[in-house]
């Protein structure tokens, strides 16, 4: 057992540590600078350490943990109800002390270097996509202005945005042209960045065996599996793969009272952009689903048959969540029967 449990709440600079004894009593309450982290807790026995999940959290996690620690890391919304007073960063510590030690709160996982670099490069995907997506339907909303609509895609926005620079006759004012042909050097920039990532992505997947067992999964591509070997950590913190998918957002939201179970709608924890994926194979595996008759494509028609096609998506993503973690924790891959 631990002799001690801390909380730590982590910043840029300042850290405040708050830490108990095995009977509740407070016996560390001080601030530490940045450099003296690591030093401080070197000279403590092995303790069982909570920290806020934020940016910086899984960095001091393993660091923490080469030091013999044990060190869990708690979502933002699992603490505020233990905090006590006002904010500051001893009350944060505080509540972030009595949270670590209470039962039932899933801790978020610990990402390895790799996972988090990885994470990194999917994350910069993503916001260069949003970007490209917002600069598009500024450049429309421009020349809509102007009585030009363009064709839905980005490829038939960039086709006719060029043959209306180039039309010398076309009746738009030169300042508009030039605005056209600023976007269509940012669509040119963006295009390639977005291009670079998934050739990062495609040789990430090609040189690891969790993602290219991942991708024996229908619905799983190495876009999806590489996604998912870099958010979910260590796939053993969860008991099962229902616990994975609930982790996910996947699983009903719970109204239950007086001993009747009520059921609603998925609860959308967890990481949106993971779920989204999931949701977005599953689609694509439904729209070819007719071609198979094997014992997962009939499960997949049975329930397109009795429920709407957005609850079969997401039933289906719940089911392939499931089948993820099966994977990652067995290490072998998925045999269609």
């Amino acid at each position: 057992m631990p002799t001690l449990t801390i909380g730590l709440d982590i910043a840029k600079h300042v850290f405040q540590v708050h830490g108990v004894d095995r009977g509740g009593r407070p016996v560390v309450q001080r601030k530490l600078r940045r450099a003296e982290v690591l030093k401080f807790f070197s000279r403590l026995d092995p303790s069982l350490i909570g920290i806020e999940a934020c940016h910086g959290s899984h960095y001091w996690a393993r660091e923490l943990t080469t030091q013999g620690h044990t060190v869990r890391l708690l979502p933002t919304q699992y603490v505020k109800p233990f905090l006590v007073g006002g904010k500051n960063d001893a009350n944060d510590a505080s509540a972030i002390c009595t949270a670590v030690s209470r039962p039932g709160i899933h801790p978020v996982p610990i990402k390895s270097a790799e996972q988090q670099s990885l994470q990194s490069v999917h994350r910069m995907r993503e916001r260069l996509v949003h970007e490209r997506t917002a600069k598009s339907n500024q450049i429309r909303s421009m020349f809509a202005e102007e009585g030009f609509i363009f064709l839905t895609g980005i490829v038939q926005l960039r086709q006719g945005i060029v043959a209306l620079v180039n039309d010398a006759d076309a009746g738009i004012t030169i300042l508009l042209r030039r605005l056209g042909s600023m976007y269509l050097e940012q669509l040119a920039a963006l295009q390639r960045w977005i291009d670079e990532l998934a050739f990062e992505i495609a040789e990430i997947f090609k040189r690891n065996e969790s993602c290219q067992r991942l991708a024996t999964i229908p619905g799983i591509g190495p876009l999806v599996a590489t996604a998912l070997f870099s958010g979910v950590g260590d796939p053993l913190q969860f008991k099962n793969g229902r616990q994975f998918a609930a982790w996910l957002g996947l699983t009903p939201k719970q109204r239950s009272s007086g001993g009747k179970s009520k059921l609603g709608g998925i609860t959308k924890h967890g990481d949106t952009y993971l779920r989204t994926l999931l949701v977005q194979g599953a689609r694509a595996v439904m729209r070819f689903v007719g071609r198979r008759d094997d014992r997962h494509s009939r499960w997949i028609k049975a329930v397109m048959q009795r429920r709407h096609v957005s609850v079969a998506a997401i039933a289906l993503a719940n089911k392939t969540a499931r089948i993820a973690w099966a994977v990652l924790t067995s290490n072998e891959c998925f045999k269609l029967a």
